[in-house]
């Protein structure tokens, strides 16, 4: 590796005299580097520290409590108050009603109000119910949240390393379609060794799709925006092609359609008669597992201190280049293991498309997150209330499903203007706790 490029190669900075001299004390100069690498570390650490609810140095358990109602969170409720009352106002200029009574708005400005607000609160009122209302409504809200959740963190972990994963789309296929074809392939199998080997080597399949742009940002400088979108491109198209070979396509179909999984290979549902299953806890406990290995393990110290300051952390003694791959490769880890959640968990087999959108969803439930595991989970949950209640919504009142994406399109516009949110609602901006969640395009 050549010593232009000392972040793309896996040596650290060298100790010897004869290389680098010494100081007057007899010290390598390049450990004075290294201290002052790790006041450059601290010293962007001590920035987030005016920002962050909790120091970060505080205990595990302050830790989870800062993850979960994590800094911005004022900024957060705000910005989805807002979504929810430009929503509001699109509803109501959406109905007939409404938009009649607006042309005799001077004579009768209470008919408008009337009829606006019937058509507002029956709307949002169906979609409370479709998400909470019941043990039904309640498990489909599980169930959408659970591969939100995954491809959220798959882009969070990457965010927190200075990276934007947008890959996740393609990683899950690739999950998904590995899950999938070990689901099907194998027979005769018990589910102890088959569903654990099909989950397994879709969530490995998924890493490693992620290891390429990971890869490709380490050694070459290639950026991960570009690779990932590229790579998105080719999953998909060679899920459509996979999908008409007799090794997948399902011998009595036309269509691109796989042959279903085994039974031995499916998620167990909780119930007979709800669709949330075992692949629920999957995702919390890879949840818990990514909170430690980001705020507990010296990976995860690594991880964000190339976040912070990639040039402080080598001087340090760290590995840009390794932190790089670490964190791209787990996004996609997170992203395979949604695919292969989708596949066996919801769907039972492989369909073209089978992803649908939600490694690209999983950005605005990172971005919702600010970056942070408890946030980030929180805000799978809440995409998946609305994706579920949603549903409900279209039924009841007539109002488009796409009103869900328009609201989740307004949530992120407002939490990536805090200035707005806090001119709206009059906020200092020492109350609205709103940090960076990554770097530029350009970094």
């Amino acid at each position: 590796m050549s010593d232009e490029h000392p972040e793309n190669g896996d040596e650290r900075p060298s100790t010897d005299p004869e290389r680098h001299g010494s100081g007057g004390d007899g010290r390598a100069p390049v450990l004075e580097a290294d201290e002052n690498g790790q006041a450059e570390i601290e010293e962007a650490r001590e920035r987030e520290r005016e920002t962050a609810t909790v120091d970060l140095g505080a205990s595990v358990g302050q830790r989870f409590r800062a993850a979960v109602t994590g800094a911005g969170l004022v900024i957060t409720l705000l910005s989805i108050v807002s979504a929810l009352v430009i929503g509001a106002m699109i509803i109501a200029l959406s109905d007939d009603a409404t938009r009649e009574s607006l042309g005799y708005f001077t004579a009768r400005p209470s008919d408008t109000f009337a009829n606006g607000w019937a058509i507002i609160s029956g709307a949002y009122s169906a979609m409370f119910r479709g998400a909470f209302a019941g043990t039904g409504p309640l498990s489909e809200t599980l169930v959408a949240a659970t591969p939100l959740i995954l491809t959220g963190l798959a882009v969070a972990v990457p965010l927190r390393t200075g990276l934007f994963n947008i890959g996740g789309e393609g990683q899950m296929v690739v999950g998904g379609t590995v899950a999938g074809f070990l689901g099907f392939a194998f027979v005769g199998l018990p589910m102890i060794i088959h569903l654990p080997l099909a989950l397994l080597a879709g969530a490995v399949a998924g890493g490693l799709y992620g290891w390429i742009p990971g890869i490709l940002k380490a050694r070459t400088g290639a950026h991960e925006v570009i690779s990932t979108i590229m790579l998105n491109n080719i999953a998909l198209l060679t899920l459509a092609w996979v999908l008409t070979t007799e090794l997948f396509r399902r011998p009595d179909r036309l269509d691109p359609i796989s042959r279903p999984v085994q039974d031995s290979a499916l998620l167990p549902q909780f119930t007979p008669t709800l669709r949330v299953n075992v692949g629920l806890i999957v995702a919390l406990l890879l949840a818990v597992a990514i909170f430690w290995m980001m705020e507990r393990s010296t990976t995860g110290f690594e991880l964000n201190a190339v976040g912070l300051n990639p040039h402080a952390a080598r001087t340090a003694g760290m590995n840009p280049g390794r932190s790089i791959v670490t964190a791209m490769s787990t996004g996609g880890l997170l992203a395979g293991a949604a695919g292969a959640a989708v596949v066996l968990g919801v769907q039972g087999r492989i369909t073209d498309g089978f992803s649908a959108g939600l490694g690209f969803e999983g950005i605005t439930v990172a971005l919702l997150g600010r970056g942070g595991v408890g946030g980030t989970v929180a805000a799978g949950l809440l995409f998946g209330s609305m994706r579920s209640g949603g549903r409900l919504m279209q039924a009841e009142t007539g109002i488009a499903l796409d009103l869900v994406l328009v609201l989740q399109g307004l949530i992120i516009v407002f939490i990536a203007a805090p200035g707005l949110v806090r001119a709206i609602f009059r906020i200092r901006a020492a109350g609205a706790g709103s940090g960076q969640i990554t770097k530029g395009w350009g970094s």
